[in-house]
């Protein structure tokens, strides 16, 4: 483990070994590592049955191949300990602990990432994972499509009437079987289904929707190719895809130019003289009136879409959002997270949860210590928490030292997919910080009877990233906190109000 934590205590990465190492371990995969065992057990990446040897991860970056007759886009893998990858079997379960898969570990390999184990995958007895009802294996969707064509479509945004009669357009053409594969991404995927499931009664009679759990790739050649082989998975002849791509399995479909006419209808661009045409709505314009709360006007999409989408995308004033507050050991982060709370608490309309850090070291975070790994581990739970407070549109108010870059960002990470972050630095000089200092803390840990202090005897990695920089030397707790105020207002996080 690093010093900055890098993999400290993440959601997903729990391990615990048998009491015979080399025959069986239990580990919790990250989330996107979670979904590619999901579509493996589905059938969904053939030819693949598990998580690829060494070679076939060469092969595949070198020359997007698994061997010389099959083309694959994206290596797929697990990274896991050293221990774990040493085991014989590895169980692998979800983050509530239920077993989803057994894998055999066959041949594992490490490179300068980590270890990985290499096998088939065996499924658990019960199946697992999001909407998994709605999810028959491929083989099965496969099977239950009618004869001739099939237009594939994976949508990681609802379908509004421009994507609507682009599919409706192709589909007509191709006399093609519509297979709607939403992507399930994001913090909350079964409202993007949902908002599929809305726009059923816009697409051709007897579409057929299956989500699939496919995590976004880093690279978008290799997402869009990678997306291409579930959809031939499941069926799919052809694929809407706005990427054109090259060893695709299915024949790839760029979406026809569409436009909204005088009488706000959407049709194809050929038939519409541009005289009579009417403009669209942008993707920044979306996010504007989203953002604002405004109604989506009709002609966009319908009430049904809409009203999941706003689910997908609530106004800002309705999102949840973290504070991290970030400093050294008497800066002022706790009186000044507790003002904020009091501030919040009386005026906004969100449930506060104050996350400080000497609570937490006796709650959340009991038993750990002051190594590196541990201060990780400690920031890093605090983290997981706040990402939650702020999924169900809450406001999170953190106050930990977190001393490194790594934890920090992986908070910021974590807390993205759910609503806004803001991190400030309370940058109170090191002397003012030991002038105040009611605990005798720095008075030990410049005798050295207080190992591992940080900024005496342990690093304090200040942020160059930071949404705020407060010197509470320099400021009263008032004018500090109507600066954090300030700021979320001005990103539209909170309303406008008269202190009292």
């Amino acid at each position: 483990m690093s010093a900055n934590g890098t993999d400290a205590d993440r959601p997903g990465g729990s391990t615990e070994v048998s009491a015979d190492p080399q025959r069986r371990a239990i580990w919790v995969p990250e989330p996107a590592e979670l979904s590619d065992v999901e579509l493996l057990l589905d059938g969904a990446f053939p030819p693949l049955r598990g998580f690829l040897t060494a070679d076939e991860v060469e092969s595949v970056r070198t020359r997007q191949r698994l061997d010389a007759d099959v083309a694959w886009s994206e290596p797929i893998t697990l990274t896991v300990p050293e221990e774990v990858a040493a085991a014989e079997e590895i169980e692998l379960r979800d983050v509530e602990g239920a077993p989803v898969a057994v894998l055999r570990n066959e041949t594992p390999w490490s490179d300068e990432t980590g270890a990985h184990p290499a096998g088939p995958l065996v499924a658990a007895e019960e199946p697992t994972g999001v909407l998994r009802r709605m999810r028959p294996p491929a083989e099965r969707v496969r099977a239950a499509l009618p004869a001739g064509p099939v237009l594939g479509v994976l949508p990681e945004a609802p379908l509004h009437h421009r994507e609507l009669a682009q599919i409706r357009q192709l589909a007509g053409e191709l006399d093609a079987h519509v297979l709607i594969l939403p992507r399930m991404t994001g913090p909350r995927p079964e409202a993007l289904v949902q908002s599929v499931l809305a726009a059923r009664p816009e697409l051709p009679e007897g579409a057929t929707i299956v989500p699939v759990p496919l995590a976004r790739r880093a690279d978008p050649k290799r997402d869009a190719l990678l997306a291409a082989h579930v959809a031939a998975a499941y069926g799919a002849t052809h694929l809407i895809s706005e990427s054109p791509l090259e060893q695709a399995p299915v024949q790839v479909l760029e979406p026809p130019e569409v436009v909204r006419d005088h009488a706000d209808r959407w049709r194809p661009a050929a038939q519409v003289a541009p005289a009579e045409t009417r403009p669209g709505l942008s993707d920044e314009g979306l996010r504007e009136l989203l953002d604002s709360g405004a109604e989506l006007p009709d002609w966009f999409t319908t009430r049904a879409i809409a009203e999941q989408q706003r689910r997908l995308h609530p106004p800002l004033t309705a999102r949840g959002f973290t504070v991290l507050f970030t400093g050294l050991s008497g800066a002022g982060k706790s009186t000044l997270a507790r003002a904020l709370r009091d501030e919040l608490s009386r005026h906004d309309h969100r449930a506060v949860t104050l996350l400080d850090g000497d609570v937490v070291r006796r709650t959340l975070c009991e038993g750990l210590g002051f190594s590196a790994e541990d201060r990780s581990r400690n920031v890093r739970r605090i983290g997981y928490v706040a990402a939650e407070v702020t999924r169900h549109g809450g406001a999170a108010i953190c106050a930990p030292i977190a001393p490194y870059h790594a934890d920090r960002d992986a908070v910021r990470r974590m807390v993205h997919e759910a609503g806004g972050f803001v991190l400030v630095h309370v940058a109170t000089p090191l002397g003012e910080c030991e002038r105040r200092d009611r605990k005798g803390l720095y008075r030990k840990a410049r005798n050295g009877s207080l190992p591992e202090f940080t900024g005496v005897s342990a690093p304090y990695e200040v942020p160059d990233d930071a949404d705020l920089v407060l010197d509470t030397s320099e400021l009263s707790q008032d004018e500090a906190v109507a600066r954090v105020v300030a700021l979320l207002r001005e990103r539209g996080w909170v309303r406008s109000w008269t202190s009292v």
